[in-house]
């Protein structure tokens, strides 16, 4: 029998697993690293996170990965290329977090990378389409990190997704109905990166609502677009910026008329969808004019957006009113004092905390989801997925249990 197979075998049967989670989100600020410990899979799937660091990605580099990221066109060869480099820097960094922990790489079992997104392009966003397909694309080979740090690697979580008619996003709600679900509250899990997006998970089956996820639109990508363009920054430090400015309310109405944004429902979106463009073409729309426009103006508005796009999304859709509702922020957004202080008041009905009151770093949030979706791709079943046609009256009704996820072996 093959030796990775045999290797395989030996993973599924550990009582716990050692997974490192990779996460490298649209905000291109770093990589994050978490090394956590998982026993068990499925329900019984207990995590713990044991190391956890952020590695930044150089100016430079960032600007490289921009480049290709979200745009409508980009250099095949630039892209070609940083799929590699992506990886063997994700590389580097692992074995460089390993030493300074003092942790063995032959000590890992294996690491789930995420990769970066360069593009969402789900059906719905495709316009006149003849035949559109819910497609999502990430770039940092998977095999170039298992070959580099000689450990196995589980990689391209989102294709499968893809495969079933999923739109491949948001992934957080498969994990966080295995890990987060309270019989005393009804949860908001709240994680504003780029885009927002949140599961909801309701305190128990006494009620008829279901744990759903979905993208509630713009998190920081506008945010942080507008502070590199018109301030030479990365992003709104302690929103300092758009503390200085006041709401534009007529730029504000016609943002908010994005026909995206009505209706509830699970669906997903990326910055390719909320983009500069799409931002420049509603100012026009408003009859305004950028360059008379005030860039702090500009930033206070577009923090507005997201948080009145959040706040709507939840307070419509989760509304169980009998029982205690609590929202859990992660996410960059969580360290915006001006988004959260919004959210707090547009939603007055529900208690607003930030993640780590469920006892992980809200900064690792993401890389530990996908640290448990590897360990349930190896020692699993898988999660129960519609296999219906989305468009069909079975939809829903066929369900099989499907693994995300590619393993790449180190030889």
């Amino acid at each position: 029998m093959n030796p990775n197979i045999l290797k395989l075998n030996t993973i599924a049967r550990k009582k716990e697993r050692r997974i490192i989670g990779l996460m490298s989100g649209t905000s291109l600020d770093g990589l994050d690293i978490a090394l956590c410990t998982i026993s068990g899979a499925g329900e019984e799937t207990n995590v713990s996170l044991n190391r956890f660091v952020t590695k930044e990605y150089s100016e430079d580099f960032a600007d490289e990965l921009r480049k290709i990221s979200s745009v409508e066109s980009a250099n095949l060869a630039e892209v070609c290329y940083l799929h590699t480099r992506l990886a063997r820097l994700h590389a580097e960094w692992i074995l460089e977090a390993l030493k300074v922990w003092g942790v063995n790489s032959a000590d890992v079992d294996c690491i789930a990378s995420h990769g970066q997104t360069i593009y969402h392009y789900p059906a719905r966003d495709q316009g006149g389409k003849t035949n559109p397909l819910n497609t999502t694309l990430q770039i940092g080979d998977g095999d170039q990190i298992a070959v580099k740090t000689g450990i196995l690697t589980v990689s391209d979580f989102r294709q499968k997704h893809t495969a079933f008619n999923g739109e491949g996003a948001p992934m957080a709600g498969l994990i966080d109905n295995l890990l987060f679900k309270d019989q005393n509250e009804s949860r908001i899990l709240l994680n504003i990166g780029g885009i927002g997006n949140y599961t909801y998970l309701p305190v128990s089956s006494e009620t008829k609502n279901e744990a759903f996820t979905t993208d509630t639109g713009p998190g920081n990508t506008l945010i942080d677009k507008c502070t590199q363009i018109y301030f030479n920054l990365p992003f709104d430090r302690d929103s300092e910026i758009a503390a200085s400015g006041s709401v534009h309310q007529t730029l504000l109405k016609e943002l908010l008329s994005e026909p995206w944004f009505i209706g509830g429902g699970s669906k997903t979106t990326g910055p390719e969808f909320f983009s500069i463009e799409w931002l420049n073409k509603k100012i026009l729309e408003a009859g305004l004019n950028i360059d008379t426009l005030k860039k702090e103006d500009l930033i206070r508005t577009v923090t507005e957006l997201s948080a009145v796009t959040i706040a709507d999304h939840i307070s419509t859709t989760c509304n169980e009113s009998d029982f205690k509702q609590v929202v859990y922020i992660s996410g960059g957004g969580a360290r915006n004092p001006l988004l959260v202080r919004r959210l707090k008041s547009l939603l007055p009905s529900f208690r607003v905390e930030n993640f780590s009151k469920l006892g992980i770093d809200p900064d690792a949030k993401e890389a530990v989801l996908f640290a448990v979706l590897a360990n349930e791709m190896l020692a699993g079943e898988g999660f129960l997925f519609n296999t219906g046609d989305p468009n069909s009256e079975d939809q829903g009704q066929n369900q099989t249990h499907v693994n995300f996820g590619k393993i790449s072996f180190p030889d």
